[in-house]
């Protein structure tokens, strides 16, 4: 699989973009602590749908979603996504409000060598020897890590397992972001809209009853569905196994967030995993960087040799 060079440059900084949001996204679920973490992605649910409701109408999208609903394989692959990205979603809001952000960020810190595999496995992805010792140098450094994880390594596995699967079959699926998440957000607003109706009709529903969770919650369309957005578009543009070592951007955010301001302990694994993987992003990053330049190199050399061809 080929991919063009502007349009892979923009997939970067639409990656960039995406991992950064997710990076302190900490910060918006702690402010909702007080909120059941199935409440609140009932209302990431519900308030994304008429956030890319709103999109789809601005950029004039549902003649591509109809057309994505009428492709039967299409439309099972989105409800496979909608219950995946739900399951991430849940997990994720429980490692956060539970106190468990770091096990949230060794999750994110695994799925990368999960896109790795899955791109070089099904997708034909070709890695460099110094790309492959970056992969190994990262998966010893995430296992220094999981060896220390506890009780609570179910929350890092579940959290890569759900995202790989979920970003790779976004990304073979013949449907753009706007209208895929549109969708994904269709098939799972039903059951959100019906338990947030059970929570208020009981009086234990947390909407309605002050402005700053209100707020919160219905921010919680965008804050979803952004970054979103941005990564599903990334995964369009670039090969998969380079978005996924640029997905150490957000738990390095997360586990920094975790230790100097949530205050959660720092143990001698996290550190040692927190330096292999770096040093892994750093080494895989200098070699594409190489492999671009030497990409380049010969494509200029190709078009001088047809020009000065007789």
């Amino acid at each position: 699989m080929t991919y063009d060079h502007a349009r892979t440059r923009g997939g970067l900084f639409l990656g960039l973009g995406a991992y950064f949001l997710w990076g302190v996204m900490p910060l918006y679920f702690k402010a909702l602590t007080h909120v059941g973490a199935m409440e609140i992605v009932a209302h990431r649910i519900v308030w994304s749908l008429i956030f890319l409701g709103a999109l789809a109408t601005f950029w004039s999208r549902w003649s591509r979603v109809g057309h994505a609903l009428k492709n039967p394989k299409v439309a099972l692959v989105l409800v496979l996504t909608s219950v995946l990205i739900a399951i991430n979603w849940l997990i994720y809001i429980y490692a956060v409000v539970s106190g468990h952000v770091l096990e949230g960020s060794l999750g994110y810190y695994l799925n990368p060598l999960v896109n790795v595999l899955l791109g070089t496995i099904l997708l034909k992805e070709r890695l460099t020897r110094a790309q492959m010792a970056a992969v190994a140098l990262a998966a010893a450094g995430v296992a220094v890590l999981a060896a220390g994880a506890g009780d609570a390594l179910w929350i890092s596995l579940s959290l890569a397992a759900s995202f790989a699967l979920y970003g790779f079959l976004r990304k073979v699926t013949p449907v753009e972001a706007v209208e895929g998440l549109w969708i994904e957000t269709a098939f799972l607003t039903p059951f959100a809209a019906g338990y947030i109706l059970w929570l208020q009709g009981s009086g234990a529903g947390s909407f309605l009853v002050t402005p700053s969770t209100n707020t919160l919650l219905v921010l919680g369309g965008a804050v979803t569905a952004i970054p979103l957005l941005m990564f599903t578009a990334a995964a369009k543009r670039m090969p998969y196994s380079t978005l996924g070592f640029l997905q150490y951007i957000a738990p390095s955010m997360q586990f920094l967030l975790a230790v100097l301001l949530f205050g959660e302990r720092l143990t001698t694994a996290h550190i040692i995993c927190f330096g292999a993987i770096w040093t892994a992003l750093a080494i895989f990053v200098s070699e594409g960087l190489r492999t671009g330049r030497a990409a380049a190199r010969e494509r200029r050399e190709a078009a001088e040799a047809v020009v000065a061809a007789p």
